[in-house]
């Protein structure tokens, strides 16, 4: 209460419990941060009712670059471990994908752009992981541990990781990636999505909103720095030009 209303009126003022200007504010403050809780947990129902609505076929199906993971080479699987094998590789097989048949990237060396064989590996796993990953002795026989450089932000530490031994057992197979199916859509929920993400951006209320929830404001986390790390990814000389102009 502002004591220039008590001098004022006396102390009989405060039986009506009114509201100095800053009470106001910081009342109206709250409000607003409510209003900003509650948009977010309306946008993140809305997301799993929009992930929940399942798929449609796709006729006729499309193909959309390639995908590439690891097999059990045909020799072995014709073995009396094939099952064995096979069992393991569902476990530590990595999957790869790309718009080249032959998967190679263009990197620089010496000034030039060429184009390198893309590498790809097996899952390897930190002890946390791996004691999670309910390996049998048999299938913890095959693993080793080594040890190497890992960059983690600004620093640079030594860590450990256990590595299947045999690699040569798998070999890798490389199949078109098609797609045969879509998401169905809701036009009322994609409308009301789309209408909380142009007030949370029009206004720049992600800022307040990732204050209020985690404490701080980390830039390199927002969604415009994403969208500008983004913007030109797998995207087409006229798409990027046509995105410039705009």
């Amino acid at each position: 209460m502002d004591t220039k209303l008590i001098r004022q009126f006396g102390q009989e003022v405060l039986s009506y419990r009114l509201r100095a200007t800053r009470q106001k504010t910081r009342a109206a403050r709250e409000d607003f941060d409510k209003y900003l809780l509650a948009l977010r947990r309306e946008e993140r129902a809305l997301q799993r009712q929009k992930y929940a609505l399942g798929w449609d076929p796709l006729i006729p199906p499309v193909q959309k670059g390639w995908k590439r993971s690891f097999v059990l080479r045909d020799d072995l699987a014709r073995g009396r471990h094939a099952a064995f094998f096979e069992n393991l590789l569902q476990k530590i097989n990595t999957h790869d994908w790309s718009h080249r048949k032959d998967f190679k990237v263009r990197k620089r060396r010496r000034g030039r752009k060429i184009f390198v064989a893309k590498t790809q590996y097996l899952k390897r796993f930190y002890q946390s992981q791996f004691d999670k990953m309910g390996f049998t002795e048999k299938e913890r026989s095959f693993f080793h541990m080594e040890t190497g450089y890992e960059r983690r932000g600004k620093d640079i530490v030594l860590i450990s990781w256990f590595v299947f031994s045999e690699p040569w057992r798998f070999r890798l197979q490389v199949k078109p990636n098609m797609i045969d199916k879509i998401r169905e859509i809701d036009a009322v929920l994609e409308a009301r999505i789309r209408q909380i993400r142009n007030l949370m951006e029009r206004n720049d209320f992600r800022k307040r909103l990732c204050k209020i929830t985690n404490g701080h404001y980390q830039w390199w986390d927002s969604e415009e720095r994403k969208r500008e790390k983004y913007a030109f990814k797998n995207k087409s000389l006229p798409d990027i030009l046509q995105l410039i102009e705009e």
